[in-house]
């Protein structure tokens, strides 16, 4: 008997299988570490077999470069948010508000540092996370220079530099909410006021 439902097409199959063993590398790495889950773990959490996940990713490096583009679609909104024409103080004040928000999540932040570890060790995964991070720097460095050029910043910032700074920080400030089990919103403030006061003309 039929439902009414059209049935999926092979594509769709086939990128929600991709999507279900995503989630579930990204559970085994949030629990055991990327160098302590196995792809056999990765199978076994997704509930497929081992060879139809060979079918999908040739191994576990490989299942790491997908999530680096599933991260460049995750900037995308804060890149698009400081193209928009605002102020650019107001600009920078949101961003460092939504994005420490953001970063702040446990499960971003372990991530993360999975992440930064094997990007130490292997230079492909290194360069598709820097080009993510590097979309982030060129989107602040342009609200930097617009900040200047109206007077509103320090004429002497560098804002490649500046823009690189202020992911650090706010990196730093959102690790440190979570290791120290500190609530974001007694960081975030003197996080804005400490960036804003480092900017502004």
């Amino acid at each position: 008997m039929s439902t009414g439902q059209p049935k999926p097409t092979r594509l769709e199959t086939t990128a929600k299988r991709r999507q279900q063993i995503l989630e579930a590398a990204v559970m085994c790495f949030l629990e055991n570490g990327y160098h302590q889950t196995g792809v056999r773990d990765i199978a076994t959490r997704a509930g497929v077999s081992l060879g139809n996940l060979y079918n999908h990713f040739p191994g576990k490096h490989d299942v790491l470069v997908e999530i680096a583009a599933l991260e460049e679609r995750e900037l995308e909104p804060f890149v698009t948010a400081l193209s928009q024409p605002r102020a650019p103080l107001i600009l920078l004040d949101t961003f460092v508000k939504t994005y420490a928000r953001y970063l702040a999540v446990p499960e971003n932040v372990i991530l993360g540092l999975e992440i930064t570890g094997e990007a130490i060790r292997k230079p492909d995964i290194a360069e598709l996370f820097l080009t993510n991070r590097n979309l982030l720097v060129a989107a602040l460095a342009k609200v930097l220079e617009r900040g200047v050029h109206a007077g509103d910043m320090r004429d002497d910032l560098v804002p490649q530099d500046t823009g690189q700074m202020i992911l650090e920080v706010i990196e730093a400030s959102a690790y440190r909410s979570v290791l120290e089990n500190v609530p974001l919103r007694r960081v975030r403030g003197s996080l804005r006021d400490f960036i804003a006061a480092a900017v502004r003309a």
